[in-house]
């Protein structure tokens, strides 16, 4: 293959095109990015159960929670509301020890993970009639005691909140969270968290955060997909539920605590206990995206439940319909008031007087109109009360759940007929494909005859390819090497497409409803996909602008832009056959003969995990360069060759 490089720009390429989308989904916000170790910690969860317009929930705060040491006897946990830390959340734990089960412990998923010698925080509230004892904070493996610390200050009958530090002797994993005291008595506790010492922000979990702070983002969108409509309306993301002080955020259960559900389940799934703590609320990912680097990008309910669970919504004609209006108003004020105004002063007294200078936000999530759903007209009201007080704002539309369905071109001929009326309609429309491989190779070109007036933001998208027994997509080398020649394409279109990002982010092992997902992780480990790496690779190895180029065959994929700033030309190739090609490389101006190469080669079904992270991750090496060079792509491979120009375009 001949590959004509020359120095002509093409198009510019959206600074912070390539981004994160988050949803609290696999477990990867409560029991992942959120460094809280601690399952229920308010004793407010819910079992979630039912199906499409039929779910239910039961109480359940004493999930989690049981007797320490369990062959005891005599103990009691009793969930009581009699006098609560507060009326947002009222349940909390009445402890009645005994002689033979002093204390409690904590499920906390697949049990705490300690580092030796780490300092992890441990708090909690408590108040008690008549208890002169201590109370002991234990971390146990097996039958042996590997961290202990006793709170030496006497509880009394007012709720008061006691921290404590806790350091292991070694490390451990699995181990069990016993709360204990010392004598016999009936203590209250509520809000038992424990952090390790070296959590981001005293948030986030430290691996989780850096491995997105890696990928130097350009934005991200929280807090998620359907998460945000709900399975019912009741059950959606609430903003302003989610700020405050962390002990009155209303907990609530998460919409994919039912995925699955079905008569042979009994409507009650596999992670039916999956919650919402709401411990990182939109104060906190405001937060992480400043610590990232990456734009905030918010998405707000229009009064729809999710449309693939659900036939709930608002009327928008209605009061309460305004009210959602007056929310993405309210956020944005969150956000980016002064520390004088109504929402701004919340911002202000939570730690943040500067403005978090959100700049975009979605209105919706996955919506399309149908006979029963106004989606349009709702898009069309959130924009018209915006834009008259904030014209500066840029709004993310929805092409709906696909883009192969009449939704999809419905929701476009929509965007393009307002955009002609009114250029800052919408800024960008939010397309999503989760697609098999052969989908993404075929459509490399899908973006290069969009009209350029209404951007794209490829919102949600992967390659789902399953294996030969036809079990669940897994993160193959397969799928990540489809995602990259399809990025080919979104590269060389990053006039109309400006926003991009993989879906979802998180799964924890064990705990996950949907496959494949970037990054993966345990109690303690995390590692990134191979897709991972190619969305990193995108982030950071791409210019300021495309280069034209042109080849005499397609048997790679390609893409080339510049960096002014490095003075460097970046070429991106992609052999997805399963023979070798050679390229001749032809530029048409001088180069430095020393650059760098990055290359992502491996089998199909090749995939990385705990114990081998990075079997399927770039390596870097030296390239000799010339302004004509012939280069050889491997089977099954990914390229990145950064050439350095003698002199600036």
């Amino acid at each position: 293959m001949n590959l004509h490089i020359n120095d002509e720009k093409g198009v510019d390429i959206y600074k912070g095109m390539i981004g994160l989308f988050f949803e609290d989904i696999n477990y990867g916000l409560d029991g992942g990015l959120h460094s809280e170790m601690i399952e229920n910690r308010s004793f407010e969860f819910l079992e979630a159960k039912g199906t499409y317009d039929k779910y239910y929930q039961d109480f359940a705060g004493d999930y989690g929670w049981k007797a320490y040491p369990q062959e005891g006897n005599g103990a009691e946990l009793n969930i009581k509301t009699d006098t609560p830390l507060n009326q947002v959340n009222p349940h909390y734990l009445e402890f009645v020890s005994s002689k033979s089960q002093p204390g409690f412990s904590n499920k906390a998923y697949d049990g705490i993970c300690m580092k030796k010698d780490m300092k992890y925080i441990v708090s909690f509230y408590a108040r008690a009639t008549e208890y002169d004892g201590d109370i002991r904070i234990l971390a146990v493996k097996g039958d042996k005691v590997v961290a202990v610390t006793v709170m030496q200050d006497k509880i009394n009958n007012e709720w008061k909140n006691y921290q404590v530090e806790i350091m292991s002797s070694e490390d451990i994993s699995g181990g069990m969270f016993v709360v204990e005291l010392t004598e016999e008595g009936i203590v209250c506790f509520d809000f038992i968290s424990m952090i390790p010492g070296d959590a981001v922000l005293g948030l986030f979990r430290k691996d989780l955060a850096e491995i997105l702070k890696e990928i130097q983002p350009g934005f991200l969108r929280f807090p998620g997909g359907c998460v945000i409509e709900g399975n019912e309306l009741d059950n959606r993301y609430q903003w302003k539920k989610s700020i405050g002080t962390p002990e009155e955020r209303k907990a609530n259960w998460n919409r994919w605590s039912v995925h699955g559900n079905n008569e042979s389940n009994d409507f009650a799934g596999e992670f039916q206990y999956y919650n919402q703590t709401l411990g990182i609320g939109y104060y906190e990912y405001f937060l992480l995206c400043e610590y990232i680097g990456a734009k905030p990008l918010p998405v707000v309910s229009v009064g729809i439940a999710c449309q693939f669970q659900s036939m709930q919504l608002v009327s928008s004609n209605s009061e309460e319909f305004l009210e959602y209006i007056q929310d993405s108003l309210d956020l944005i004020e969150f956000a980016n008031g002064t520390a004088d105004s109504k929402w701004g002063k919340v911002r202000a007294q939570m730690g943040h007087p500067e403005p978090f200078n959100l700049e975009i936000i979605g209105i919706g999530n996955e919506q399309w109109e149908t006979e029963k759903v106004d989606f349009f007209h709702r898009y069309t009201l959130f924009e018209e009360a915006i834009h008259r007080q904030y014209p500066e704002m840029k709004l993310i539309g929805s092409a709906g759940p696909n883009v192969t369905s009449e939704h999809y071109t419905d929701a476009w001929e929509f965007y393009y007929k307002k955009c002609k009326e009114n250029p800052d309609f919408t800024y960008a429309v939010d397309e999503h494909y989760y697609v098999k491989p052969e989908w993404l190779y075929e459509n490399a070109h899908f973006y290069d005859d969009y009209p350029r007036n209404v951007k794209v933001f490829a919102g949600e998208y992967a390659s789902h390819c399953q294996n030969e027994e036809g079990r669940q997509s897994k993160n193959y080398w397969l799928a990540a090497l489809s995602e990259a020649a399809f990025l080919t394409g979104i590269e060389r279109n990053s006039d109309v497409v400006v926003l991009a990002s993989y879906a979802p982010l998180f799964a924890r092992i064990g705990y996950s409803q949907w496959t494949p997902n970037m990054i993966w992780f345990d109690g303690e480990k995390s590692f990134g996909t191979p897709s991972y790496y190619i969305q990193k690779i995108y982030s950071i190895q791409m210019g300021d602008y495309t280069l034209k180029a042109t080849a005499d065959t397609e048997e790679a994929y390609y893409t080339v832009s510049y960096s002014s700033k490095e003075n460097v030309i970046i070429i991106k190739l992609v052999n997805p056959s399963e023979n070798d090609v050679s390229v001749t490389l032809d530029m048409d101006f001088e180069v430095s003969s020393k650059g760098k190469v990055y290359v992502m080669s491996g089998q199909l079904e090749d995939m990385n995990s705990i114990d081998e992270p990075c079997k399927v991750a770039p390596i870097e090496g030296e390239l000799a360069v010339s302004k004509r060079m012939k280069y050889n792509l491997e089977p099954y491979s990914f390229h990145v060759l950064r050439v350095y120009k003698m002199n600036k375009l």
